[in-house]
């Protein structure tokens, strides 16, 4: 049997609102997440993305918020990400509603997160982020922080390795590259970590033109992700699904 392809919007969100910019720069406010959240519900998206870009502790407890208020509007899984440091936060989101959570700087920091989250949850909870950027590493590949800004000097496919190693049920491949560019999915990086991925690969960054979405699940994607076009409009989920199936794709279609 062959999974359908999903289509996920991302809300990155920022002092309790959705925002999104290029290469995380230049930020706009695109609208209040849970009434985002209910749209993207109604459209037919198979599941949804918080990324918290703020990182006080403020903001976090806006996040809960965000997703106690979500979770009562929307019944697709939703992805939380952003702040998570330890397992009892993973506890904390899941209790509120979340269904994965997506953790990134603190699995850099320590590695061992990664056991602990999937050890006491199971795998299929913990997407790991990886905000990855072209550089001079063995894979050509570097793994960074701080939305892009700060490298680690760490190889993005030896670390995509060692976490699914670790336990990790999903990765969420964000081409720094791409990101917010609308040019298309980056699909050299995508075709190079599918060789090594053994889970699933949601792609994210670049999404501008309904070919991108095909484009990537072509080279490797189990999952698109995609922001801007969706929240300033320029395409539908029903949009992007309809092409899909065009295209021969399975997805799952939401009569609404």
């Amino acid at each position: 049997m062959t999974l359908a392809k999903r289509i996920i919007p991302c809300l990155d969100v920022a002092g309790g609102r959705v925002v999104k910019g290029i290469n995380f720069l230049d930020l706009k406010d695109a609208g209040d997440p849970v009434e985002l959240a209910a749209k993207y519900g109604r459209e037919g998206a198979d599941e949804l993305t918080f990324l918290d870009i703020s990182a006080s502790v403020e903001e976090r407890n806006t996040t809960l918020d965000i997703v106690r208020k979500t979770a009562e509007q929307v019944f697709i899984p939703l992805t939380v990400g952003g702040g998570i440091r330890t397992a009892d936060d993973v506890n904390t989101l899941l209790r509120a509603g979340a269904d994965k959570v997506s953790i990134n700087t603190a699995a850099i920091l320590r590695p061992q997160l990664i056991n602990e989250i999937s050890d006491r949850f199971g795998n299929q909870v913990l997407v790991l982020s990886v905000d990855a950027r072209r550089a001079g590493t063995s894979s050509g590949y570097e793994v960074t922080t701080h939305g892009g800004r700060t490298g680690t000097e760490i190889d993005a496919l030896k670390w995509i390795e060692d976490a699914v190693a670790r336990g990790v049920g999903e990765i969420l491949l964000n081409s720094m590259d791409a990101d917010g560019t609308k040019e298309g999915y980056d699909l050299p990086m995508l075709e190079d970590v599918r060789a090594i991925c053994s889970v699933p690969i949601i792609a994210s960054g670049g999404a501008g033109k309904l070919e991108d979405f095909a484009e990537a699940l072509e080279s490797g994607a189990d999952a698109l992700l995609a922001a801007s076009v969706f929240h300033f409009g320029q395409m539908s989920i029903p949009d992007v699904k309809g092409f899909l199936v065009q295209r021969g794709y399975p997805v799952r279609i939401t009569r609404q």
